[in-house]
């Protein structure tokens, strides 16, 4: 998934437009809060930021992004003005993955996002750990202090999303969709069953999987 966030309505449209035709998820913002809102629940691959935003500016935005442990190595491509050396230095320095000058084709802007998306190569962690958990996708295993824990399928699926997403508050509602994948359970008691469940089953290290009131959960060190 990439976000995209410009203010300029046609600009962002085509940014989404050209992405999704090329092969990509993307979503397009208009401004900070938007943004902010879409990555309690969505943790992009890429993000395409715009430095001249209203109110909060792309530049601030990095800063905070880069501040925070969950967010920090997001690749971000900044969107600057033509010229403008001084914004390319500045995000540069605060963390920017790479820039586009304005006005940028399409074309070229495919190309940074692939080319960023290859150098950042998300290494695949076969092995998850935070408190006294260690989950181990290759080997399908969790233990908890060493000793191993007895999972379903789908408390081994929800753990590991959650592990692999620190601080990231996921919703009842995208839980469903990400781990039954819209089969089964379709209520939202299904999930809070085997939150319950996993909790009982990690023992005191259950409290890790912190409920968000009238949102959902998360898992935090």
């Amino acid at each position: 998934m990439i976000f995209a966030v410009e203010d300029d309505d046609s600009i962002r449209e085509i940014e989404i437009y050209t992405l999704t035709s090329v092969g990509f998820k993307a979503q397009g913002f208009k401004d900070a809060g938007e943004f902010y809102k879409a990555l309690e629940t969505t943790r992009p691959d890429l993000i395409l930021l715009d430095i001249m935003l209203p109110g909060e500016n792309g530049v601030s935005i990095l800063k905070k992004l880069k501040e925070k442990r969950e967010y920090r190595d997001i690749p971000v491509i900044m969107a600057t003005a033509k010229g403008s050396e001084y914004d390319k230095v500045e995000s540069l320095d605060a963390g920017a993955d790479d820039y586009l000058v304005k006005p940028f084709g399409m074309m070229e802007m495919v190309s940074r996002v692939k080319a960023v998306l290859r150098r950042s190569g998300k290494k695949e962690m076969p092995v998850l750990m935070l408190g006294a958990i260690t989950l181990n996708k290759a080997e399908h295993v969790v233990l908890v202090n060493g000793e191993k824990v007895s999972l379903t399928l789908k408390e081994f699926d929800l753990l590991q999303l959650l592990m692999e997403n620190p601080g990231i508050v996921f919703s009842r509602e995208t839980l469903l969709d990400r781990i039954w994948m819209q089969g089964a359970g379709t209520e939202t008691r299904t999930v809070d069953a085997h939150v319950k469940t996993l909790r009982q089953k990690l023992g005191p290290q259950g409290s890790h999987i912190e409920t968000v009131r009238g949102v959902g959960y998360r898992i935090e060190e």
